[in-house]
């Protein structure tokens, strides 16, 4: 069992003993109900804390040990859709399916969804709640941590281990007061922590050392190792390094992680995308390039297309890098509208219209489907303060934001039943009618069909509502299969198993980890 810190006695005043007494509560009943928790936290955000997250529950689970993992606060615009019908991070969804275990909403009960540069929508145990500021979101948490908790606890009395990942960096001090998403959430159930730092960034000691200074003598109490990610090169050159930063704070370095680039798992948000330096390969020679709207979300939908041997994936910003895509998509976008006037005012809806009549192809996925459309409505101003603007106009369809948000995971057909039994999920809070195009899929849900999508008449430019459509392995060859023939390129007869490539790389993974740290110590700290 882990040696769990006891709740320090605090004197206060009346106001804050109903907080010193459930910090004190939660702590003791998790020590009465063996509660086996790690949490991992990071110098900063993208130092690995989601990919790390997903090794350790890879590792446990072979391991046979039921695990899963939690967030309790999660920033992000790559969102998912459970089985019932509720929205969490991708990223917990990602370790889930790493975990061998179905997504839950209460494995991220509280997600921020990025509206505009200082507003962001909340979503609350899966449902839309509000969309605040930050000072009012603030004045929010209070209340909000309670939800934390309960999922939490939840999830430890059903599975044997529960790995909790934090968000950003627990040293911003702006943030301390009433935290839930890292060493505040830590606190209150006494979880052991380590701290993932990325070295390729430069400083990482300097980080490690930093971020354990910031916290207070109670939370460094918690911190009980140390995680070197992303390192290229000889690990023993960091013996003394690591030696010395164990004797400056205490906490050993448990491991060193190489940096790998060949396992293609979904990242947690859009600070990867910034990351992205796209290059031209020209030993692909499939290009397709997906536009990078301000507000671009769920652009994980695009991943498989990175594993093809013969399809170069860019992330493009302006015209000028879309020249000699033989595809382009418009992806999803958390504000229709105003990413529908970036594409007017930065040049690409001009461009758009003579790519098209060239017969270049064109795909928009949710709210990319709904900017190709003749017109978008916003009549109780959900996403902007426009109440009306022209589309793209490339398909003859018409959307209305409305206050209700659609959460559906699906199965559906093609309508010319080429294709069966596809599975996708629908994120969207606009609902789209067409008048005189041609729909693509037929949605079965509840026992009920609905049809989805429009496509032009030439077939080059089409939209959907459905999210992952290109994980369905026979929809996404036939597709390329498409543009191999325009390009007097040969078809391909098979195309690899995104399921089960994604199943070798969390193997993968945790071989990597295993193999790179002390899995041990952890097992230890967990309490296994």
């Amino acid at each position: 069992m882990p040696n769990y810190v006891k709740p320090k006695v605090i004197s206060a005043d009346l106001s804050k003993t109903d907080n010193i007494i459930k910090i004190a509560f939660s702590a003791i009943c998790c020590y009465l109900n063996d509660m086996k928790a790690l949490m991992v936290q990071g110098t900063s955000s993208h130092a690995g804390k989601s990919i790390i997250t997903a090794a350790i529950l890879r590792a446990l689970r072979r391991r046979g040990i039921s695990c899963c993992p939690f967030k309790p606060q999660n920033m992000a615009l790559n969102s998912y859709v459970t089985m019932d019908g509720y929205e969490i991070g991708r990223a917990q969804a990602m370790q889930a399916e790493a975990a061998k275990v179905l997504p839950s909403v209460y494995m991220n009960p509280i997600l921020l969804k990025p509206t505009a540069d200082s507003t962001s929508q909340v979503v609350v145990l899966g449902k839309p709640y509000k969309n605040l500021n930050a000072r009012e979101y603030l004045k929010e948490k209070k209340r909000l941590i309670n939800v934390a908790v309960e999922s939490f606890e939840r999830l430890n009395r059903e599975f044997d281990a529960v790995i909790v990942e934090g968000a950003g960096s627990p040293a911003e001090i702006n943030l301390r007061k009433d935290d839930i998403a890292n060493m505040g959430f830590a606190k209150k159930f006494q979880i052991p922590v380590i701290i993932v730092g990325d070295i390729d960034r430069g400083g990482i000691y300097a980080s490690f050392y930093g971020t354990y200074s910031l916290l207070t003598k109670m939370e460094r109490a918690l911190v009980k190792g140390f995680l070197i990610n992303k390192f290229r090169g000889d690990s023993s050159l960091l013996t003394p390094a690591n030696e010395f930063i164990e004797k400056k704070t205490g906490v050993p370095v448990i491991g060193v992680i190489p940096y790998f680039r060949d396992l293609k798992i979904n990242d947690e948000d859009g600070v990867s995308l910034t990351c992205i330096k796209n290059r031209s390969d020209n030993q692909k020679p499939i290009k397709i390039g997906v536009i990078k709207l301000p507000r671009i979300s769920n652009f994980t939908d695009f991943e498989p297309f990175q594993l093809e041997k013969d399809v170069e994936l860019r992330y493009i910003s302006t015209p000028e890098e879309a020249q000699d895509l033989d595809l382009i998509i418009i992806p999803g976008s958390k504000n229709t509208i105003e990413d529908l006037l970036f594409l007017k005012n930065s040049g690409f809806e001009d461009f758009l219209k003579r790519y098209v009549k060239k017969e270049g192809e064109l795909i928009g996925i949710c709210g990319g489907y709904q900017m190709l459309g003749k017109k978008v409505c916003d009549p109780y101003g959900v996403e902007s303060h426009v109440k009306e603007i022209k589309g793209l106009a490339f398909l003859p369809a018409v959307t209305i934001i409305e206050k209700e948000k659609r959460l559906k995971q699906v199965t559906f057909d093609s309508m010319d039943g080429r294709f069966r039994n596809m599975r996708g999920y629908e994120i969207h809070m606009g609902v789209t009618k067409i008048d005189g195009g041609i729909s693509l899929f037929r949605v079965y849900e509840d026992g009920r069909e609905m049809q989805d999508g429009c496509k032009s008449e030439n077939l080059n430019v089409w939209g959907t509502y459905l999210h992952g459509i290109f994980d369905n392995d026979e929809f996404r060859l036939e597709l390329l299969n498409r543009l191999r023939r325009k390009k007097n390129l040969k078809s391909e007869k098979s195309t690899f198993s995104y399921i089960q490539y994604k199943d070798r790389a969390y193997e993968e993974l945790a071989d990597i980890f295993e193999e790179n740290a002390d899995f041990s110590y952890l097992l230890k700290l967990i309490g296994i």
